[in-house]
């Protein structure tokens, strides 16, 4: 039994290589088109392309590891089937749960790491991603240059009179009219400054001046810091719970609720991959490929739309469905053949 066992599992290893790399890498073809259309707002190196791919690595296993199994599996029992090597299985007075007991343990291993990676990986990669194209918008808001048009910099409004070739700049004015007073700076020398995230103008050798109704104010300096008032939104969280528990977020508690059954979904079709893969050669014209597909498409559209209906309680809502329309199924296509 132990090496029947080791037999069809190396059998399906193989196989799901076979399907999933593929998968995985039309995929990344789609992520890497989708990564692309940032690019038309910030610029990117290799190595930050590089790195935000690995951000969404997470969320690219998780959407082909589950598919790759289920189609690996069916193909794996559907090439025994036409090696006439299941009815042999049979004949010998092996029975169906023992092909189910022999694919529940990777099964289950696979939804665990499903769950670990949605649960844990995915708000850390999410935060990481969505906190660099932030602070990488923030930084192309400031690719000043010099033109006949100013820029604005936070509260300020601010001129550039020539661009030097060390990236500063000369000629700089900025104006500033608050409430009750109007402020103008001009300064020989500037330059912006990036440290950890935070953007600074350093001025160099200017004048400020101040005027309102009551006073005029005037200022000579050697160098002043203007800081970037218009900060960067970036994401925190502590833990995953309050990542996917966030208070008046329910896009995030809907998609926990769908990852959940996303992820369940190797475990929860063992039965009906037995219904579809298990045929007899010579007597059955298995439409396995139909099969395969709707079984993918009629699940995922399952857990959407049970989950909007249902909320939280679709976790145990669509199990419960699931597995009992697919083991009468399984009971009438194989239990009672063989």
């Amino acid at each position: 039994m132990h090496i029947l066992k080791k037999y069809i599992r190396e059998s399906l290893s193989l196989l799901f290589l076979s399907i999933f790399l593929p998968l995985f890498a039309i995929a990344s073809i789609v992520f890497l088109i989708k990564l692309a259309t940032v690019t038309a707002v910030i610029q990117l190196s290799i190595l930050e392309m590089a790195k935000l791919f690995l951000f969404m690595l997470p969320e690219l296993l998780f959407y082909t590891l589950p598919i790759s199994f289920f189609i690996a599996i069916t193909l794996t029992l559907f090439k025994l089937s036409n090696d006439n090597e299941i009815i042999v299985l049979f004949a010998l007075g092996i029975r169906p749960k023992f092909i189910l007991r022999t694919l529940f343990k990777p099964a289950l291993f696979l939804s665990i790491i499903l769950l670990v990676d949605f649960f844990v990986l995915f708000p850390h990669a999410k935060t990481l991603s969505s906190n660099f194209i932030s602070h990488k918008k923030s930084e192309a808001k400031f690719n000043l240059s010099a033109s006949e048009f100013g820029h604005k910099f936070g509260d300020w409004l601010l001129y550039i009179g020539k661009d030097n070739l060390n990236e500063t700049y000369s000629d700089v004015v900025l104006f500033n009219k608050k409430q009750d007073e109007e402020i103008f700076v001009e300064a020989k020398k500037a330059e912006i400054i990036n440290e950890n995230g935070v953007l600074r103008l350093k001025l160099s050798n200017g004048e400020g001046y101040g005027y309102s109704k009551e006073k005029f104010s005037q200022i000579n300096f050697n160098t002043m810091y203007i800081n970037d008032t218009m900060k960067t939104d970036l994401e925190k969280y502590q833990t995953p719970l309050e990542y996917w528990f966030e208070k008046d977020s329910k896009k995030k508690k809907k998609m926990f609720t769908v990852n959940v059954l996303f992820s369940l979904f190797p475990l929860l079709s063992l039965f009906l991959v037995l219904s579809i893969g298990i045929v007899h050669a010579r007597h059955q014209k298995a439409k396995i490929y139909l099969f395969m597909f709707l079984g993918i498409v009629i699940y995922y559209a399952l857990a959407v739309g049970v989950q909007i209906v249902a909320s939280y309680f679709a976790i145990a809502l669509l199990p419960i469905l699931w597995l009992g329309t697919t083991y009468t199924v399984y009971k009438k296509t194989i239990v009672s053949k063989f």
